[in-house]
């Protein structure tokens, strides 16, 4: 299941105070840093999200980075209209050099404080900027770890980065399902590193592996 979490239903879940606003910075550069490595032998590869093969989950980094760096910039227009369950992401042959710039701009549209007020939109559905901004920056955690954990890289994520995935991901009584947008949350032990516990709320498993 895809991470996407673009439901209307986040918006009672999720406030961003003004005067701590998530940097998407890290989590789009730790995303560049582990591209050098993905030959193009490895674009077949499987990955946690099982519709995805690698080569897919690159195409989605670059749609989702598009999408919520115009979403920041309330620039409303096909790229934020579209569902990401609408087709397979396409990767192009330049993804090497597009990709990275694009990381880049979404962790500076985000940087404006405006990003994070007023409505917008993402996945075709409108929200809050603070529930958009919260939503990019779950994305790039989520699907940064796929990318790691599909190619045999480490991967490691702040705490306040991953406390907003966490309160993002978690159900709560109002919607328990989270809006049919994520898998089952997986169970892991109570005492289990913070990054387990969010890759489990987003319906993978944690010891995921290619192959097993």
């Amino acid at each position: 299941m895809d991470t996407h979490e673009t439901s209307a239903s986040a918006a009672h879940r999720t406030a961003v105070p003004a005067a701590d606003l998530p940097d998407l910075e890290p989590a789009a550069r730790r995303i560049a840093e582990l591209l050098a490595p993905v030959d193009d032998g490895a674009l077949d590869g499987p990955t946690p999200c099982p519709d995805y093969t690698v080569r897919e989950l690159l195409g989605h980094l670059i749609g989702l980075a598009t999408a919520f760096r115009d979403a920041a910039r309330k620039d409303l227009g096909p790229s934020t209209a579209t569902s990401p369950d609408a087709a397979l992401p396409v990767l192009d042959d330049d993804w090497r050099e597009v990709l990275p710039r694009r990381l880049e701009e979404v962790a500076a549209a985000w940087r404006s404080p405006d990003a994070w007020t007023g409505m917008t939109r993402a996945g075709g559905v409108e929200l809050p900027g603070e529930v958009a901004g919260a939503v990019a920056l779950d994305e790039l955690v989520i699907h940064g770890w796929d990318l790691a954990r599909s190619t045999g890289q480490p991967y490691a994520a702040g705490e306040a980065e991953l406390r907003s995935c966490e309160a993002l991901l978690a159900p709560d009584e109002d919607d328990p399902d989270r809006g049919g947008i994520f898998g089952p949350p997986v169970p892991v032990p109570a005492d289990a590193p913070l990054l387990d516990r969010v890759i489990a709320l987003s319906g993978r498993r944690p010891n995921w592996r290619p192959g097993g």
